[in-house]
């Protein structure tokens, strides 16, 4: 029982005779609207970032930023990150979609702060990427992702990547930490 309750998100807690307390509800206001906050304000850095690079970087030479450390440079990734999987950009884009309706199911149980952070970052990322994939060339759900920031011997990457790299980070260090997306804290 315990592990089924552990396993559905719900604490597990005894009582004083040792036996299983009812699971405490989680208490103040759903998050919900912060994580779609989050994710809006993520998804239009990243769009508009890409259209201003598009429009301004786009068949022109790397801008140095600091030297030859960080270049904005233009790119079209079909690819995942470092630009893997180029011939599966269909599967990027179910994947995306996928993490979008699985964050938004779980935005109904959502009553922690930061989880709703670290999730609106994870969503207004996905929903960057899904874009490009969605309506640029080549072509619905094959499109190519426009990377700019270059850093000097790594990858070419944009805002949703950050966006998406940061929450996960979050997301680890919560889980970590004991805390749930449903507010309850448990230790391991």
């Amino acid at each position: 029982m315990a592990e089924a309750e552990r396993i559905i998100g719900t604490p597990d807690v005894e009582g004083a005779d040792g036996q299983a307390a009812p699971a405490e509800r989680p208490k103040g206001k759903r998050k919900i609207a912060v994580l779609f906050a989050v994710a809006v304000v993520a998804y239009l850095l990243d769009l508009g970032s890409k259209m201003l690079v598009v429009a301004r970087l786009e068949h022109h030479e790397p801008i140095e930023v600091i030297g030859d450390l960080l270049q904005l440079n233009a790119i079209r990734n079909a690819g995942a990150a470092f630009g893997i999987g180029e011939a599966f950009t269909v599967i990027f884009t179910i994947i995306a979609a996928t993490v979008i309706v699985v964050i938004a199911r779980l935005a109904r149980k959502l009553y922690s702060l930061p989880w709703a952070i670290a999730l609106g970052l994870l969503l207004g990322g996905a929903l960057g990427n899904l874009t490009d994939r969605i309506f640029r060339t080549p072509g619905i759900f094959k499109g190519e992702v426009v990377d700019f920031i270059a850093p000097k011997g790594f990858a070419v990457f944009n805002l949703a990547d950050s966006a998406i790299v940061c929450g996960g980070i979050l997301i680890v260090i919560l889980s970590f930490r004991g805390l749930d997306p449903d507010g309850t804290l448990h230790k391991d």
